[in-house]
Formats: structure tokens, sequence, C-alpha cells
């Protein structure tokens, strides 16, 4: 890689002097796509897209249906990479991602529009999957642009810290669209029925999706007053834009051998620690652990708020010490420590090794007709209160078949709410995985862009990133849940909790061995033409 020039270092230099607005500009944007992109998994991780649009029979089944259409997300991502990758090496960052905003935007308002299987019928999963492929495309291009435009503008010494802005918009549209659904919740919550969350549930939830429309509109009306890198321009009036940007990105040698090392010596380990820390762990809360959808979605913000700023300090950092260390060691921190910090987050929320208030202990029995039909549905709520303050909600739903011979059908549930302490502890355990987040993915930005040439740099880098976030990491809480899925059996019924764990954790070892070995030290001081 060639040392940058006096003259590349002057024109970054000057660009400092409008950085700020640079930022803003690509970040709000970009935060909206996340935003956008995380609604779905949000939701999914709480169970309610596969009540919403998968067959209810068998309610583990349309959970993994959920979590499937989340991750058919992921799986065209790099397309989107592709696709608009070469878009933004042909024509410029700017115009590229202001068409991935606008994709990105329409198909999560349409979502929101989507009749529910009830209605539908198989139609409604189909649709709900083609505009989730739309999505994945539109995000697959939106990362590349907006990082490569911050870095383009940015002084080659400062760069990491700079991009680490845009490193944060993908956990804060991760808590962005937690926030909007616990207020959409609270606004429609009933305490005094038998399911509070009934309306949010029913309808409530389409609110996050159709609020979209008017972000988007909002983040356009930014995007359009903005310029097009500097670096770029350069290189356009030089004539030296490139021709073919897949070509040159994937069959030329070098550039290929820095997509594959950038894939599997960084990239594919930062994927699965980013999935695991927060979406697996919102879905690990939720369905293996009972807690309560509120208190788990509150748990999952307080952390993100409380770890964001490292984002910026490991950004920071890495322009002082060098990018690949510190991602390495991040790896490192998460390979040891996640089957410990998930046994703990198990035994924290575990009803049965805590004392029973048993005069507390409540019982409401309801019995009524469903509607439209001649069966009858049996209600069971048991509410149960625990020495140090947790509280429990045990629900038993039994349809009474009018049909005869036909046996009943049981469905269980539970929601656990924590005492203050051990929903603190809750906290710092989510805190700790997403601190390793911020380590590997706070200085990954700057890393990618300074190993690829100005020329075909949103192509190359885009393509490994989406493929290590959307493949590797995307497909976790999938993987995960199958893998535990799989470990059932009737002496035990949940399976093993951890089972699961040894796909992220495998992924991250490969990562981290390659690159040790391979990465370079130090890529701060370097860009290439």
């Amino acid at each position: 890689m060639a040392t940058v020039s006096a003259e590349k270092q002057g024109l970054q230099t000057q660009t400092d002097k409008g950085i700020w607005g640079v930022i803003t500009a690509s970040s709000v944007g970009t935060l909206i796509e996340w935003y956008d992109f995380y609604i779905f998994g949000s939701l999914a991780a709480m169970g309610i897209i596969g009540k919403q649009f998968f067959p209810s029979d068998n309610p583990t089944a349309a959970f993994l249906s959920s979590l499937a259409t989340f991750a058919a997300g992921f799986i065209v991502r790099p397309f989107g990479a592709l696709f608009f990758g070469r878009l933004g090496d042909l024509i410029g960052r700017k115009y590229t991602f202001l068409v991935t905003l606008i994709l990105m935007g329409g198909s999560t308002f349409l979502i929101g529009l989507i009749p529910g299987y009830a209605s539908w019928g198989a139609a409604a999963p189909l649709t709900v999957l083609v505009l989730r492929l739309l999505q994945g495309l539109a995000l697959g291009g939106e990362y590349g642009g907006a990082a490569t435009y911050v870095a383009e503008h940015s002084a080659y010494n400062r760069r990491g810290y700079f991009t680490a802005f845009i490193q944060t918009t993908a956990t804060l549209g991760l808590l962005m669209s937690i926030g909007v659904i616990m207020m959409t919740q609270g606004i429609l919550r009933d305490s005094n029925a038998v399911n509070p969350n009934e309306a949010f549930e029913t309808w409530g939830w389409r609110i996050p999706f159709l609020l979209s429309i008017f972000l988007i509109v909002i983040s356009v009306f930014i995007r359009m007053r903005m310029h097009e890198s500097p670096m770029f321009k350069k290189v356009k009036a030089e004539g030296k834009v490139s021709k073919n940007p897949l070509k040159e990105s994937f069959t030329k040698k070098a550039n290929l051998k820095m997509v594959l090392l950038a894939l599997f010596g960084a990239t594919a380990g930062q994927g699965v620690v980013w999935y695991t820390g927060q979406y697996y762990a919102l879905s690990f809360m939720n369905k293996t652990c009972a807690i309560d959808s509120a208190q788990a979605n509150e748990i999952i913000m307080i952390a993100i708020v409380l770890v964001t700023p490292f984002f910026l300090v490991f950004g920071w950092l890495s322009d002082k010490i060098g990018r690949k260390y510190i991602m390495m060691a991040g790896l490192l921190l998460a390979i040891l420590a996640y089957r410990p910090i998930y046994q703990t987050m198990y035994d924290v929320s575990d009803i049965s090794k805590k004392k029973e208030l048993t005069e507390q202990t409540k019982k409401d029995t309801k019995t009524e007709p469903i509607k439209g039909k001649p069966d009858m549905l049996q209600t069971e709520k048991v509410t149960k209160a625990f020495e140090d303050g947790t509280k429990a909600i045990l629900i038993t739903k039994t349809t009474q078949f009018a049909e005869a011979g036909k046996e009943p059908k049981v469905e269980k549930s539970k929601s656990v709410t924590l005492n203050s302490g051990d929903k603190w502890t809750m906290i710092g355990l989510i805190f700790i995985q997403i601190f390793f987040v911020t380590m590997v993915y706070g200085p990954i930005a700057a890393f990618l862009v300074e190993i690829f040439p100005t020329k075909i740099r949103y192509t190359s880098m885009s393509l490994p990133y989406h493929v290590g976030n959307g493949i590797f990491g995307g497909l976790t809480p999938y993987i995960v849940t199958r893998i535990i899925e799989a470990t059932k059996t009737e002496a035990q019924p949940s399976g093993d909790i951890l089972a699961g764990l040894w796909y992220p954790i495998g992924i991250a070892v490969l990562t981290l061995i390659i690159g040790m070995v391979y990465l370079p030290a130090r890529t701060d001081k370097d860009v290439t033409d």
C-alpha cells in the first residue's frame, strides 16, 4: 500500500472543517435504515411476527419461520452490496445510498400494511419475505456508501474516530426500534386484561413499521443537500473511475486476496459477535429465560445507552495504536465469556431456584367460546410472587374441541419480571456482550476503507462486510435456536440451552486465528490510490 500523499493529506484535513455535517447527514440516514431493518427482528425475537404471518398451530415452527424470514434479509445483503457497490463506484456515493434509503423505507412501510396469515393465508408470509429481501438489498448498498463517504471526508489520522460514528448507527438503530416498540406497547397496554399486550400483539405492532415513512422523508431531505465525496470527485476528474468495479474487485488476485482476508480475518467474527451480543441476547431473554418482553426490551435499551460511547472510544484508540489488535481482543474475550455469561443469564431468571411466597399466589380461570367456531377456550392465569421480589405469570390455554374424539389442545406460556437487583445483573451481562461488539465493530469501517483503492472501494469493502454480517452474523439467532431445538429430548424438553453458542464461538475462533496471522498490524497510516 502506498503511503498517503501530502496532497491527499491536505485535501482530507481541509474537509475536516465540514466533517460534522457529513457525519450527521450520513449517520441519520444510516440510523433510519438500521431502524427499518431491525424492527422486523425485534418483533420476531418477541414472537409477534411468527404469530401474525405464520400458521398458529405450531408456535415453535412459527417462531423459527419468523427467524428464517428475518435471516433472509441478511442472505441477500451481499447481492445488494455488489449491485449498489458497483453503482457507487460508477456514479458516486451520494446518489447511490439515497436510492437505498428510499427502497428500505418503502419496503418497511409496506410490511406494516400486509394482512396477517388468518386473512391472506400463504400470501402473507410470501409477501413479507419479498419485502424483507428488498430490505436486505437496500441495506447491502447503504453501509458501504455511508462508511466510505465519511472516511473519504476524514483526515487519515482521525478516520477511525470519525467512521466510528457510522458504527454506532447499527446499535442505535436497534435501540430506536426497541424504544418505539416499547412506547407503543406502553400506550396500548391494558394491565387489567389476561394478556396486557393483546392490543399491541393484534394490531399495534404495525405502528413502528408505518412510522418509517415519516423518518424516511426527513432523511431524504437531509441527504439531498449532501455533496459528493472529495476523493471520488478527484478520481472522477482525473478520469480514473473504474469501468468495471466488479471485475477489478474480484478478478484481480491482489484485491481478491484482501476481500477474502477482510471476510475471514475480520467481518465474519465481528458479525457473529454483533448478533450474539444484541439480537440473540434479546431472543434468549424472551424465549429461553421467559423474561417479560417489556422488561427484556428495557434491559437491552439501558445496556445499549451505557455502552454506545465505547464505539467512539475504540474508533479513536484505533487511530493511535492500529485497528487489528483491538478487534482481535474483542473476539478473544467473546470466545472466552459467552458460555459463562449465558449460563448466568439463565440462572438469574430461573424461578425454580427462587423461594415462592405461596400465600400470595393468585389463580384466575376464564372459559369462553372461540369466535366463529363451536370450540371453547379455557384460560388459566397463575400469578406468583417470590421472596426476592421476582414475579411470574403462568398462562395455560386449553382449547376444548366440539368435534367428538378430538384431544384438547394445550398451550403454556410464562412471563418473568425480575427484581431490581437481578434486572441490573442482566443489564451488566448484556453490557459486557455489547462491549465486545464495540471492540470488534468500532474500528472495522476504517479498517475496510483503508485496505481497498478509492475507485473500487465501495464495491470491495461492501461485499466482505455484508457476507460477514449478513451471512455469518445475521443467521446467528436462527442457527443457534435450531441447534438448541435439535438437542431437545423427552428427558430434557428444553434442550441444551448453551449448545447453540458453539456456532458464534467457532466462527470467532476461526476469524481470530486468520486475523492474527494475516491481517496487517496497522492500516491507519496508509491508504491506496
